[in-house]
């Protein structure tokens, strides 16, 4: 009868070709690329909590039909230390003749040692098969937000996804945006820096190394938050280093004139594209001057939009930027225990981004 299991060596090749077929949508062959990542990304990177595994689902056959793939992660609640569990890559097969097979392969992992467990990236179906178990959707963890900063731009750009030929048309966009800027058209449908309490800080690039200490530093504002030692944050963050399809990565803090910093952001993007955040942390008080930090330097930088995952903390220093937001996917989480829950829920837990899998290559890279 149908099994679940821990994910092992021999089962890369399986979920590999699982990935390639039911997440990226492709006819072609899983390459030794996303072969070589998978195993690196959830065997050997596990290995900090062996407890704590990503699972496959079996046919009577003994073959792989299904694949979630999970990751461990050290957290401290107020004080004390706390396992969670964050799965993120999730496909099964075999739909119509074994519906139950993704159901029982979450079942499972949830059943595992950890304190609550977490997705970043549950689709409809999925939300709906979590809901099922009893999970919660953390709704202010699950928007998108979007500032257009060239509308025009933006447009063709997002038009283009479509239909590529349209991007010999971006000489006509970019007239438009100038136009729309010269005539101080509404901020909603344009974006041109203002002078503010930005201008006293200054946005400077930092290496991982610095770039780790500071995450450490602000994610202890949360009750619920990481508890990253300095060579965990350090390898995510080298995973980090290659996003092909969301263009060079831009990692910067924001500093004052004292050299203090007061936050930090990480995103994807090129010039006429559309950024995506990864991260945005910020001193309590200070949301609002990294983010704004952040759309001038990608302003700076020529793209038409930026794009990233909410948070709580986020969502009010928002207001006032002409920012709009979407729902693509949902953080869903599973705990027996209330009082983690309700840090979750009340907003105070620090979710998403790095504490998600918006840090690895399946978000955002291309596989050889």
């Amino acid at each position: 009868m149908p099994s679940v299991r821990s994910f092992e060596v021999g089962d890369v090749d399986a979920v590999a070709d699982l990935f390639q077929r039911l997440l990226r949508k492709s006819a072609q062959p899983a390459g030794d690329d996303l072969k070589t990542y998978l195993r690196a990304l959830f065997l050997d990177f596990t290995d900090r909590d062996p407890d704590i595994r990503s699972r496959v689902h079996m046919r009577d056959d003994g073959s792989v039909s299904g694949f979630l793939g999970v990751l461990p992660v050290r957290m401290e609640f107020e004080g004390r230390a706390v396992r969670a569990a964050n799965c993120g890559t999730f496909a099964c097969d075999d739909r119509e003749s074994d519906p139950f097979a993704g159901a029982r392969l979450l079942r499972d992992v949830l059943s595992g040692p950890q304190d609550f467990s977490f997705t970043e990236t549950s689709n409809d179906v999925s939300t709906d098969m979590w809901r099922s178990m009893r999970a919660t959707v953390l709704g202010p963890y699950s928007l998108e937000w979007l500032r257009v900063l060239r509308p025009a731009a933006f447009a063709l750009e997002a038009a283009a996804g479509r239909m590529s030929a349209l991007r010999l048309l971006s000489p006509v966009a970019k007239a438009a945006d100038a136009l729309v800027r010269r005539r101080g058209k509404s901020a909603w449908i344009s974006y041109t820096p203002l002078a503010g309490k930005a201008d006293a800080f200054a946005d400077v690039p930092v290496d991982d190394e610095e770039f780790a200490a500071l995450c450490q530093s602000f994610v202890t504002q949360f009750p619920l938050h990481p508890a990253w030692d300095q060579p965990t944050l350090t390898a995510m963050l080298q995973h980090a280093k290659r996003k092909a399809l969301h263009g060079e990565r831009v990692q910067h803090a924001v500093k004052s004139r004292s050299g203090k910093a007061i936050g930090l952001y990480l995103y994807y993007g090129n010039p006429g594209g559309i950024g995506r955040t990864v991260q945005i942390l910020a001193a309590p008080g200070q949301e609002s001057v990294v983010i704004d930090c952040l759309l001038r330097n990608a302003h700076e930088r020529g793209l038409v939009a930026m794009r990233g995952r909410t948070q709580p903390v986020l969502l009010n220093a928002m207001i006032g930027k002409k920012c709009s937001f979407l729902h693509a996917s949902s953080t869903v989480v599973h705990s027996r225990n209330p009082d983690l829950l309700a840090a979750m829920t009340n907003g105070h837990a620090f979710l998403n981004g790095l504490a998600g899998e918006g840090w690895t290559r399946l978000i955002g890279d291309r596989f050889g």
